[in-house]
């Protein structure tokens, strides 16, 4: 084995880690599917939407862009309000430079 690969080098895990690596799990989670990652990238361009108008640009069922928005908002990559019979969503920004620090960590 080589020396870059040696497990003996490896400084011990933290808490700290573990949590770390908890938080990126759980935003890969909200991410694994490629209409969530669309439903973020809309939600990016376009600063806030109400779900009607994300339902109007995917090729899904209201029913399903639903459950995409409840993984998202579960993972915290989103945030949702309600504004009268409408829930407008937009990013959590706080969330995604978490995110993009710790994929950057990695």
């Amino acid at each position: 084995m080589s020396e870059r690969c040696s497990v003996d080098t490896m400084p011990p895990r933290t808490r700290d880690d573990d949590v770390r690596a908890e938080r990126l799990a759980r935003y890969a989670k909200g991410l694994g599917h490629p209409a969530r990652v669309a439903i973020v990238q809309m939600l990016l361009r376009l600063d806030a939407c109400f779900a009607g108008a994300i339902v109007d640009e995917l090729p899904l069922a209201a029913s399903t862009v639903s459950q995409h928005l409840r993984m998202l908002k579960s993972a915290g990559l989103i945030q949702g309000e309600i504004d009268g019979p409408r829930i407008c969503y937009c990013i959590n920004r706080e969330a995604l430079s978490d995110l993009k620090a710790l994929v950057a960590g990695l």
